[in-house]
């Protein structure tokens, strides 16, 4: 690389990548479940092997109920915005994923699969979002 690429390279602003951004919501999410009351249990909790799933945050209400939340972020609304993209095959995952959570708990306690929605400086937070069937 010439002089003027490596001068080019250091005044353009370096774009966050897709996993920081990623990152970046699921920090926004956990802390506004977290001020509705919710306790962390676990953070991107992955099945082993491939074709599992993976679960953004693990949480438990006050009232014990365990809450399986999926993180999607958009930068605005446009084509639906971020919860226009739990389809079907992504709720599956998280169902099995979420089965596998609870083959460590000797009586699962009730669950429920919330989504939280990062779209653009908007947070929505859909409790009971999808069930498992």
């Amino acid at each position: 690389m010439g002089f003027l690429g490596k001068m080019r390279d250091r005044l353009t602003p370096a774009r966050p990548t897709t996993r920081a951004l990623g990152n970046a919501a699921e920090d926004r999410a956990l802390a506004h479940l977290q001020s509705a009351g919710l306790q962390l249990l676990e953070r991107n909790y992955r099945t082993p092997g491939r074709g599992g799933g993976e679960i953004d945050l693990v949480l438990r209400e006050r009232d014990g109920t365990l809450v399986f939340a999926e993180v999607r972020s958009r930068a605005s609304r446009d084509w639906g915005g971020a919860g226009a993209s739990i389809g079907a095959v992504k709720q599956r995952r998280l169902v099995f994923a979420a089965r596998h959570y609870l083959l460590r708990w000797p009586s699962p306690p009730p669950c429920r699969f919330d989504a939280v929605l990062v779209d653009g400086d908007q947070i929505e937070w859909l409790r009971a979002a999808f069930d498992a069937e």
